[in-house]
């Protein structure tokens, strides 16, 4: 708090007291007018008894009143809330008088990259641009590619991650090169056979914006398309602007790091499943620890957000793929999605994908769901059959700080030897980076057990974390 807003203060609590004490004057002092006028005239009479009962019955009446009305008014300062508006740390403060309270700060609301047009759009000017985005590329309610457009910005194409431009596409679907119907903007994808974009694709191009919504986990492939835009970028000169956003992960690091021999597009990085990090920390990241081909360096400026930290709870305004709808699906997916290699349903093709896991074989349980045909799941694990199951939805109801190796434990003991559990094993040790994993499930290890092994490769790779941060 400045000596500013001190004296602010006490000018206001200042106020408010001269201003209960008029009240206390109006309200004691007219029926002490009217009765002291009442002793005046009981001085001319000759009853002395009666003017004796009256000048005491007047003293104790008006001293009645007074305190009465002083221990009110100061009652009332328990009930009455000021807000201080000032510089206070450039924050309101609530105080409450009569009571001690702790001043909480008001939160700022924080500004993404993409918002922060200071500090990059001068440098699009008079610039080719290509934009890699999908349908979380907006700034309040527009697409970065209309804003762009309205602010006479050239946006010469498009390139489209996995899910394609609009974000409807199924897990794993090719998604074909098009053309954007509203502003008629070649769209090129970046999932399939072309997941780095083509020399020629960059050769009309000098500058690259990257504003696509990540949720911080290795096996979503949004980092493994950021990675082959920089290397693409990299070698063709070409500068690229990340314009960053929060994390809903960022908050924790836990899993194995990827070893090489596992290296996929679901894990181009030796990192945790949960590293923590921003997608602009990220991209920092892989330039400096030289992840592109041959070491070679992009061009790259990343646009931070202001008023974010890693600890900070984020919501996410706009789904950042089909089948993860909620915070409480972004929450469990680093913790389910190793159920995509297994015969365990994560619930595609229900309305709450990744917040429920099932079987047809498990027993029966107090939860049960049909998989059916929906957008971004056409063809559903188990479609069209009775799952037995969990919903987690209504158990996360903390926020998450570490990977949950029991729904994995769980489903293996559930099935027993009814069915086969992990049929892709091959994908099953890509997603955790290490064949470990699936030995370690099948051996019967407890999750702490598991999560023993894991301890000496966080802890390396805190420390090259650390030289990447933008945000405490």
């Amino acid at each position: 708090m400045t000596i500013a807003s001190e004296i602010k203060l006490t000018t206001i609590v200042s106020a408010i007291l001269i201003m209960e004490i008029r009240t206390i004057g109006r309200e004691t002092f007219l029926p002490c007018v009217f009765l002291s006028a009442s002793r005046r005239d009981m001085k001319n009479s000759n009853d002395t008894v009666l003017q004796f009962f009256t000048q005491r019955y007047i003293k104790d009446f008006c001293l009645f009143v007074f305190f009465s009305f002083l221990v009110a008014s100061c009652g009332n300062y328990e009930k009455k809330t000021f807000t201080v508006v000032g510089d206070l740390n450039e924050a309101s403060e609530t105080i409450k008088y009569g009571t001690k309270k702790s001043i909480k700060p008001q939160v700022k609301p924080i500004q993404l990259g993409v918002e922060r047009f200071s500090l990059y759009i001068d440098s699009l000017s008079g610039k080719r641009i290509a934009v890699v985005a999908n349908q979380t590329s907006v700034i309040k309610k527009s697409h970065l590619v209309d804003t762009l457009l309205v602010m006479k910005i050239p946006v010469v194409k498009v390139f489209s991650p996995e899910h394609g431009f609009r974000g409807v596409a199924d897990a794993g679907e090719r998604v074909s090169s098009s053309v954007d119907e509203k502003t008629g903007i070649p769209i090129v994808s970046l999932y399939g056979n072309n997941k780095k974009p083509l020399n020629e694709q960059l050769a009309d191009i000098d500058i690259v914006l990257f504003d696509i919504q990540d949720v911080g986990v290795r096996f979503y492939t949004f980092i493994s398309t950021l990675h082959y835009v920089m290397e693409a970028c990299a070698e063709n000169n070409k500068q690229l602007i990340v314009l960053d956003r929060p994390n809903p992960n960022a908050h924790y690091i836990d899993g194995p790091i990827l070893e090489p021999r596992f290296k996929s597009f679901v894990g181009m990085h030796p990192v945790p499943i949960v590293y923590g990090m921003t997608i602009g920390e990220y991209a920092k990241m892989i330039n400096g620890e030289g992840w592109l081909a041959s070491g070679i360096q992009c061009r790259l400026l990343v646009v931070p957000c202001k008023n974010y930290t890693h600890k900070i709870a984020y919501s996410l305004p706009i789904a950042p793929s089909p089948n993860l709808k909620s915070d409480v699906a972004i929450a469990l997916y680093p913790s389910l999605c190793f159920f995509e290699a297994t015969t365990v349903s994560v619930g595609r093709g229900t309305d709450r994908p990744f917040e429920y896991f099932g079987h047809p074989r498990f027993p029966k349980l107090d939860y049960a769901f049909t998989p059916e045909p929906k957008i971004g799941a056409k063809n559903p694990m188990h479609q069209n059959k009775l799952c037995h199951g969990f919903d987690l939805s209504k158990s996360q109801v903390k926020r998450t700080y570490e990977l949950n190796l029991n729904y994995l434990i769980q489903a293996r003991d559930l099935l027993g030897d009814s069915a086969v559990f992990i049929d892709q094993n091959l994908f099953f040790n890509r997603l955790a980076g290490t064949a470990s994993l699936k030995e370690q499930i099948y051996k019967g290890w407890s999750a702490q057990e598991i999560r023993e092994t894991w301890k000496p490769g966080i802890s390396d790779f805190m420390a090259t974390r650390k030289k990447y941060l933008l945000y405490p």
